[in-house]
């Protein structure tokens, strides 16, 4: 921790009870992930959705479809730390990720896919929304679909995560009651009392952005074949007591491992007939990527740049 983050701390309890939550729960676990969680790659599924930030409650509530919804334990409370604990270090030449989160390229998460289709870059990212729109994630994953028969899909859609797309509420209008120090994500705004906001309002543009991506999600699992799967990376909290500080989290830190940040939905459905999966050969793979859009991307999906 460098002297501008102690300071930072120092003035604000809550994120120094953030810090000494976060260094409890990686000394006694003796990982960089929640070792308790699901080890999703290793589960058996042909095309896996993931809906980025969605907590289990919220999504057994909104969901209307006929499937069951179970409730599995995440390896993290944040993406970097899903993505450390489920592809990190590993090949999955067997997998196409259709990914909307540049996460993984900021803390260089080691991972080999036979193709990963980067939809945070280029023109299919969304200006206006500071996002990657549900209809363009499904576009991508069924033409990938058809392109790559032969492979499992992983599908990473970035809602119900903020910005939220058909919502009023925004962290950078009308809220921030004076200057947020730039070292504020877009939640440790709230923590710090820099955003005055009811509850309420806030939870109800998070379970709108859920509504919005879900007759996407429906859409493909209706349209594509195989065991799919409807999960999520992480979950958000909204004002509830941490552990083991009972400081009032928002948001969802690495590190903190709450029932509001570790329970995820597992929907699973059989649209037979399965996909007859195959590993790619080495001159098959295409994972190489290299942009300078990330920390900006980064930012505007509510992110420090630097952290």
């Amino acid at each position: 921790m460098n002297l501008e983050k102690l300071s930072l701390g120092i003035s604000n309890p809550e994120l120094l009870a953030r810090k000494l939550s976060q260094f409890y729960n990686y000394s006694t676990s003796g990982e960089r992930y929640n070792p308790n969680g699901l080890d999703m790659m290793n589960e058996d599924w042909d095309i896996c959705i993931i809906l980025d930030g969605c907590r289990y409650d919220l999504f057994d509530e909104v969901w209307d479809g006929d499937e069951e919804v179970n409730k599995v334990e995440s390896r993290g409370s944040a993406t970097p730390e899903f993505q450390r604990g489920n592809l990190h270090g590993n090949k999955f030449l067997d997998t196409v990720y259709v990914n909307t989160n540049p996460m993984m390229y900021h803390f260089d998460i080691d991972v080999e896919f036979c193709h990963i289709e980067n939809l945070w870059d280029g023109d299919t990212w969304n200006e206006e929304h500071g996002t990657v729109m549900p209809e363009t994630v499904a576009k991508s994953a069924k033409e990938l679909s058809e392109e790559y028969p032969n492979k499992r899909l992983l599908i990473h859609y970035m809602q119900p995560h903020y910005p939220f797309i058909e919502s009023d509420f925004s962290f950078d209008e009308g809220h921030i009651g004076h200057d947020s120090p730039d070292e504020l994500t877009t939640w440790m705004q709230i923590i710090t009392g820099h955003v005055d906001i009811e509850r309420d309002e806030i939870w109800d543009a998070y379970k709108n952005n859920l509504k919005l991506v879900l007759p996407s999600v429906r859409e493909l699992v209706d349209e594509l074949t195989g065991k799919m799967v409807i999960t999520s990376d992480h979950g958000n909290m909204f004002g509830e007591r941490s552990s083991p500080i009972p400081y009032r989290e928002w948001g969802h830190p690495q590190g903190i491992w709450t029932e509001e940040l570790i329970n995820v939905p597992w929907v699973e459905k059989d649209n037979t007939p399965r996909r007859k999966i195959e590993s790619a050969s080495r001159s098959e793979i295409d994972s190489e990527h290299e942009s300078s859009a990330v920390s900006e991307r980064l930012e505007s999906l509510g992110y420090l740049s630097d952290k």
